[in-house]
């Protein structure tokens, strides 16, 4: 097992390989997992929603029909080639590409609502799963929410699912930020952090 936080590269050939490697479309698994995602997000109007890991953007239509406006974020060239394809049609979806965590677009993300980070903190080593949340914390306001989905099944990744949400989770706490909701399906778990702060 690789303690190194995957690169690009593996995911470009990844998605060079099979244009849906995770089967996002059609499994039965990806769709029950989005469907719960929607259902935890702020009940309210959300005006402005980064994701962080978009892939080939299913995901990201989908948040598009909740969201004022999707900024989907992802390190692949490859797989955003195929994410902006899938939203063409939609004027309120942006994307940028880059390597978490160290092109995290602080700017881009002030104002955000809510930042979906689904399916990507296993594939990063603990060390930058923890980086990723000092610039997350830099970018965003004490009303917003952040929303993870992880894999709990068996990974040759960085990191377990568990293991990525626990340390994500601690992270937070060193700022405030504490987990409101937390349920698991059978291969996934969905943690909804707000801000505790007075």
């Amino acid at each position: 097992m690789t303690k190194k936080t995957w690169s690009p590269d593996i995911f470009d050939a990844l998605f060079q390989t099979n244009p849906d490697p995770w089967n996002f479309e059609n499994s039965l698994y990806e769709q029950e997992k989005l469907s719960r995602l929607l259902s935890c997000l702020p009940k309210q109007q959300i005006n402005f929603c980064v994701e962080l890991g978009c892939a080939v953007g299913v995901g990201t239509k989908a948040l598009a029909a909740r969201c004022g406006r999707v900024l989907a974020v992802d390190a692949s060239s490859t797989a955003l080639h195929m994410a902006r394809n899938r939203c063409s049609d939609l004027k309120n979806v942006k994307f940028f590409e880059g390597f978490l965590p160290e092109d995290y677009p602080i700017s881009a993300v002030g104002g955000c609502d809510v930042i979906v980070i689904s399916e990507v903190l296993y594939f990063m080593a603990p060390g930058d799963i923890k980086k990723l949340v000092e610039r997350i914390m830099e970018s965003l306001s004490q009303a917003a929410t952040l929303m993870t989905v992880n894999w709990t099944g068996e990974t040759d990744t960085p990191c377990t699912g568990d293991e990525a949400a626990e340390c994500f989770i601690q992270a937070c706490h060193q700022y405030h930020w504490v987990t409101d909701h937390t349920e698991r399906g059978e291969t996934y778990r969905l943690d909804r952090l707000r801000c505790a702060a007075p």
